[in-house]
Formats: C-alpha cells, sequence, structure tokens
C-alpha cells in the first residue's frame, strides 16, 4: 500500500483501490452515487429529502465536509477502484473526539453493483489503520441493524466486536430500529499528555 499524505489523513491506495477524502471535484460523482443508489440503500438509510440527491446539495454539503475534514472532526472517504472515476462506496467517521475518549463513529455504504467482491473489507480495514495511526484514536465504534448480514460480516473482519443492543437506536427509512453495537480497539494507543 502506498501513500500519498494529504495531511492528516493520506490517499490510500491498495492493489485494486482508491480511497480518499472528498474534495470540491468530487461533487458530480457523489451526486451520481446517490441518485444511482437511491433505491437499493433505502431500507439502510435514514429518509432523505431531494436536495440529498441533487448536485446543489452535495455541493453545499462537500464543503461542508472539507471544513469538518480540516477540523480533525469527521472524515468522509471515497472508494474507488483504481482506474475508475465510479464512487463504488463510502466510509464516513463522525463524532470524531479526542481527550479523554479519543474515538470516532464509522458508517458506510457499498453500491449495489460493487456488491459482494469484498471491496467494503478491504476499504474499512485501510481506513482504520489510518484513521488509528494518523489521529492516534482509541476507538472507533459501529452499529448495524441485526437482519443486515453483511455489514456484520464486515465489521467483523475488520476486528470489530459485540458490545451489545441497543433497542430503538436509530431512525431509519422512517422507522425506530434496534441496532447490534459493536467497537474496535487501537492496539498501538499511546497517551500523548505523559512525556
Amino acid at each position: 500500500m502506498s501513500l500519498k499524505i494529504i495531511n492528516p489523513i493520506p490517499q490510500i491506495r491498495t492493489d485494486d483501490l482508491n480511497i480518499c477524502t472528498i474534495t470540491s471535484s468530487d461533487v458530480a460523482a457523489i451526486t451520481t452515487y446517490f441518485q444511482q443508489n437511491r433505491e437499493f440503500l433505502r431500507p439502510w438509510e435514514p429518509r432523505r429529502n431531494e436536495s440529498f440527491f441533487s448536485y446543489e446539495g452535495w455541493d453545499r454539503r462537500v464543503n461542508q465536509l472539507v471544513e469538518l475534514a480540516h477540523h480533525k472532526m469527521c472524515f468522509y472517504f471515497l472508494i474507488r477502484e483504481n482506474g475508475d472515476p465510479d464512487v463504488r462506496g463510502l466510509i464516513t467517521y463522525s463524532n470524531v473526539s479526542m481527550y479523554p475518549s479519543y474515538s470516532a463513529v464509522v458508517g458506510y455504504s457499498m453500491a449495489e453493483h460493487a456488491q459482494g467482491r469484498g471491496i467494503m473489507k478491504k476499504a474499512l480495514k485501510a481506513t482504520n489503520d489510518i484513521i488509528f495511526d494518523r489521529l492516534n484514536l482509541h476507538r472507533i465504534s459501529a452499529a448495524f441493524m441485526p437482519r443486515n448480514t453483511k455489514s456484520q460480516s464486515v465489521l467483523e473482519s475488520a476486528g470489530f466486536v459485540k458490545e451489545g443492543l441497543a433497542k430503538e437506536y436509530l431512525l431509519i427509512n422512517g422507522v425506530w430500529e434496534d441496532h447490534i453495537l459493536m467497537s474496535v480497539s487501537n492496539a498501538n494507543w499511546y497517551n500523548p499528555n505523559i512525556e
């Protein structure tokens, strides 16, 4: 894996994937991703208003995401296959917090046509490694609906362990859905407050 440093989070390249934080040049690509996968993702996501699927809406949203990344509060990664400009999926690290929790929450989605090829397993492992290394976070949390066995497999392959069940945890497609809570810890975390 080679890294092109974009402080503090680099562009990540594997043998077949290019994973990078979103920029203003990605507005058209991310708009197309959500337009093309609107029905496929509907059962797994909150209800979205029409502006979420528009270029104008994503133009505003991308500017906000870039600013949040600048302040190390949220990182929005786009997954592409090498040599292909189309977005295959995305991974978001939100609620990034330093002292005293050194933690973040991860969420992700994958295009319908990219399912079943191990792309998300590889991408999540790579982004977790970078987030742990570059931000020195101690813990990354995730949650999935019990019926979403694909998501469970992705998380388990990235080292996440089950912590419990949260009843009516998130409002997904207009319904309060139970979620299984999972997390992974950074084996290489160090305390930056001790000299």
